[in-house]
Formats: C-alpha cells, sequence, structure tokens
C-alpha cells in the first residue's frame, strides 16, 4: 500500500490513517506531499480525486480518499487486528465518535489549528484568549466523548487497546498539546497516553524535522 499525505506539521488528516498503519505495524510506503507549494494540486490530483491528502492507494491500485473511509479500507485489510471493537454494540458507537470527529468541531478546527511544535498555551482554547462559545462547546462535546468511552473501557485507550477511534482523535490531542485548554485529569492522562504512544511520537518526531 501507498498512503500519500501532507507536511506532519500540520496535516490533521493525514495524521489518522499514518499513525494507524504504524502502530499496528502494516507495512506501506510513504509518499508526503508539501502543502501550500505551486504545483501542490497537480501532484495530489494525480492520485486523489477529491485533490485533498491523505489518500491510500491499495495493493491493487485502487485510490480511496477521505480519513474515515481510509482506516475502514485498511481495517477491512487486516482483520487479524481489532481496529474496530470485537464487540458490536462497542463497534456502533467507536464508528459514531469517529464519524462525529470526522464531520464535526469546526470551531475547534478554526480556533485551534494543529501545528505541532508549536506552543501557545491558551490561545484561542481559554475564555478571554480569543476562544470563541463554539470552540468552547466543541472542547466539552470532546471530554464529554473521552470521559464516557474510558469510563466504559476502562482505559488505557477509548475502547480498551489503541484503535480507530483513538486514531481519529490524535489530531485533538496534539491540539490540546499546542494550546492548552483547561482539561480534566482524566482528558489530560488520556492525552498523555496518546502522546507517548510509539506511532504518535514518531509522527510528532517527522513534525519536527519539518521544521528545521
Amino acid at each position: 500500500m501507498k498512503l500519500v499525505i501532507g507536511d506532519k506539521f500540520n496535516s490533521s488528516w493525514s495524521m489518522r490513517p499514518w499513525v494507524l498503519l504504524k502502530h499496528f505495524g502494516i507495512p506501506f510506503e510513504e509518499t508526503l506531499i508539501r502543502l501550500g507549494q505551486p504545483d501542490t494540486k497537480a501532484k495530489i490530483l494525480e492520485v486523489s480525486p477529491s485533490g485533498k491528502v491523505p489518500c491510500l492507494i491499495t495493493d491493487a491500485g485502487d485510490s480511496v480518499w477521505e480519513s474515515l473511509a481510509i482506516v475502514e479500507t485498511i481495517a477491512e485489510a487486516h482483520p487479524e487486528h481489532a481496529m474496530w471493537p470485537r464487540d458490536a454494540a462497542l463497534r456502533a458507537r467507536a464508528r459514531s465518535i469517529s464519524a462525529e470527529m470526522h464531520a464535526g468541531f469546526a470551531d475547534l478546527r478554526e480556533n485551534m489549528p494543529m501545528e505541532i511544535t508549536t506552543r501557545a498555551p491558551g490561545a484561542g482554547a481559554t475564555p478571554g484568549a480569543g476562544a470563541t462559545p463554539g470552540a468552547l462547546a466543541n472542547i466539552a462535546r470532546i471530554e464529554a466523548i473521552w470521559a464516557e468511552c474510558l469510563a466504559k473501557s476502562g482505559g488505557p485507550f477509548l475502547f480498551g487497546e489503541f484503535g480507530i477511534a483513538d486514531a481519529m482523535f490524535a489530531p485533538v490531542v496534539m491540539r490540546f498539546n499546542t494550546y492548552a485548554p483547561e482539561l480534566s485529569a482524566t482528558s489530560l492522562d488520556y492525552a498523555k497516553r496518546v502522546t507517548a504512544l510509539p506511532a504518535v511520537a514518531a509522527w510528532i518526531d517527522g513534525a519536527r524535522e519539518e521544521a528545521r
């Protein structure tokens, strides 16, 4: 397989399938297209009909775009890994929160863009520092999702072991690391576990290399 991604510094959508593949040790070829360049769009359109990254090129040569479609394709190709929970009810819940992450939280995305090597505590994330009511509501909703899932699973990740749902929320953890909103102890501990995961740490290292 080949995964076409954008800059590790700020391509939050690219991070999700990349981290999933790395965590489960699934071999793939990485192709990085630098974003914001004169030829960026043309290069992406060569592989992705949407003109956006990430894009997965399967072993059969088919293009799969949109992060949620990509992780579903990876999970189907590797049923030996419990990327979704094996239990049907938990799997439905994991898919629901992953789809909610994929489609929602626009205020958080706008106020707290993923910039992995940046540190700006409070900016856009706390009252009085540019946070909008919508962004604060997004943070509260994410915390509620995390708290409910962790309480039911017992951790260390949302449904026990690391899976697609955690990969979908990994860029949010990166945003929280950058902007340091006021979070509960449960959220802070979860964010630390995600950050320390070897696959996530490898993505962060790649972002730091880009910044040099």
